[in-house]
């Protein structure tokens, strides 16, 4: 599992087509659902923090976990607007999460659970995560469709930005159930000379049906799945699905 060491510093640069507004406020509206008010959110697998930030600026008090220090290193280089209150950032993986208290509510966003590549440590993760919501706390989140991820193998993709630019290629294995995109990072240094580094990241294909399993092996409950940043059923050839699962009152 890469722990990003070359795109870590320009990684919020390359994401800016992410619509982080929209997603807090997909969030929100599932938040607003809820019986029990949600005022505590764990963010897990929050990388450079943008999402943590976000919800810290709705008044959220917010906890930031991931297992990269790199990209939690980014974080350093972002601030609040004055009378709020900075999220919380701790480096740990998913399956060893270990929180100071419980929280209403657990996000864990953008695939990143597809980059949990072994359904056990997925599952550990999972119990992690019932184990530290409030009873009656809500868990969120998103993966990669199978048919996606299948859909990316052979693909070759680029981004750039001023001082960076990153070139990565896709492929899919379906014995191993196992999208890996290899990645050349190029970086501008002093005197306009570019270095060179190179990642590899994975992500698992997982059924959506073997989710709600671990889910319900987990002891959450009322498990349900969503669109897109919709509030209704997936509908066929969805590229990312949405979960949401309640841990008993």
């Amino acid at each position: 599992m890469s722990t990003y060491n070359s795109l870590s510093a320009c990684y919020d640069d390359m994401t800016k087509d992410v619509n982080y507004p929209a997603w807090a406020d997909y969030l929100e509206s599932l938040f607003a659902g809820e019986k029990k008010p949600v005022h505590t959110v764990l963010d897990l697998a929050c990388g450079t923090g943008t999402m943590s930030f976000l919800l810290a600026e709705r008044d959220y008090e917010v906890i930031g976990v991931d297992f990269s220090p790199e990209m939690l290193a980014q974080t350093f280089e972002k601030d609040l607007s004055e009378g709020k209150e900075r999220p919380i950032f701790l480096c740990q993986s998913m399956d060893e999460l270990d929180l100071y208290g419980t929280v209403d509510a657990c996000v864990c966003l953008l695939d990143s659970v597809n980059h949990v590549t072994d359904p056990a440590t997925l599952r550990k993760a999972f119990q992690r995560v019932r184990l530290f919501l409030e009873p009656g706390g809500l868990f969120v989140f998103d993966v990669h469709t199978p048919e996606h991820l299948e859909g990316l193998d052979g693909g070759i993709f680029m981004d750039e930005t001023q001082d960076a630019y990153c070139v990565w290629r896709t492929d899919y294995d379906p014995q191993e159930r196992i999208c890996t995109y290899a990645m050349d990072v190029f970086h501008r240094e002093e005197d306009d000379l570019w270095f060179r580094d190179g990642e590899v990241h994975e992500e698992y294909a997982y059924a959506l049906e073997e989710l709600t399993r671990y889910l319900e092996e987990a002891g959450f409950e009322d498990i349900r799945r969503y669109g897109n940043l919709k509030q209704s059923k997936p509908e066929a050839g969805e590229d990312r699905v949405f979960f949401t699962a309640r841990k008993p009152e």
